[in-house]
């Protein structure tokens, strides 16, 4: 089966079964190796932070324009702002889960690299191999300490978006606007934060596919 050929299996499969030794032992059965899975789950996590980045963009730009609200329906704006942060949620959501599925398949992979060294009866590559899997977990923990330093930075803009959505619900007037306004600069240099790390993150990301698919 060619690389093309299992890029567009990985999919479904990942779509049909849960994490597992089983599931692993099926992939491999039809050519497809922990190594290639793990490259997928990094090329998606990275795609993911991509889309996050823009989502919180996007958010950023609805909460600046609805506190240059001046006039007009505010309840449609409302809904508007609520439905971005809705959607900022489910990313978050989603960069959770793609770091968990790269550590789920990163454990599979080293505990069975760890096993195959220790069956190698030339010391040489025996010796080769262990640099190799030092410098792929390296690399590797490198990787997800970049992801989740991107990560932990959203929680804390959901709260204040979470806080001040639930606020302009409750108090479509210019109360709650002025509310807005007094946390627009926090949240500015909360998501100009987040957005840096998560470019790292994936510069981190580019850089751990680059060097799996050429070893």
């Amino acid at each position: 089966m060619n690389h093309l050929n299992r890029l567009l299996i990985l999919p479904v499969f990942f779509a049909l079964t849960a994490c597992s030794t089983v599931y692993y032992s099926g992939l491999e059965k039809i050519g497809i190796p922990k190594r290639d899975v793990m490259v997928y789950r990094v090329e998606k996590a990275r795609d993911t932070q991509e889309e996050t980045k823009e989502q919180f963009k996007s958010a950023l730009a609805q909460f600046t324009a609805v506190t240059n609200f001046k006039g007009g329906d505010l309840e449609a704006t409302y809904n508007q702002l609520n439905d971005e942060y809705e959607a900022s949620v489910a990313k978050a959501e989603e960069v959770r889960e793609r770091i968990e599925d790269i550590e789920d398949v990163s454990e599979a992979l080293f505990a069975e690299w760890e096993t195959e060294i220790t069956q190698y009866s030339s010391a040489n590559l025996k010796h080769s191999s262990q640099q190799k899997l030092d410098a792929t977990r390296k690399h590797y923990r490198q990787l997800v300490s970049s992801m989740k330093s991107a990560e932990v930075k959203i929680a804390p803009i959901l709260t204040v978006f979470k806080d001040q959505v639930m606020f302009l619900k409750h108090n479509l007037n210019a109360r709650a606007i002025a509310s807005l306004k007094g946390e627009l600069g926090s949240i500015q240099s909360d998501v100009s934060a987040l957005i840096d790390s998560m470019e790292k993150s994936i510069d981190e990301a580019n850089a751990f596919i680059n060097t799996m698919e050429n070893k």
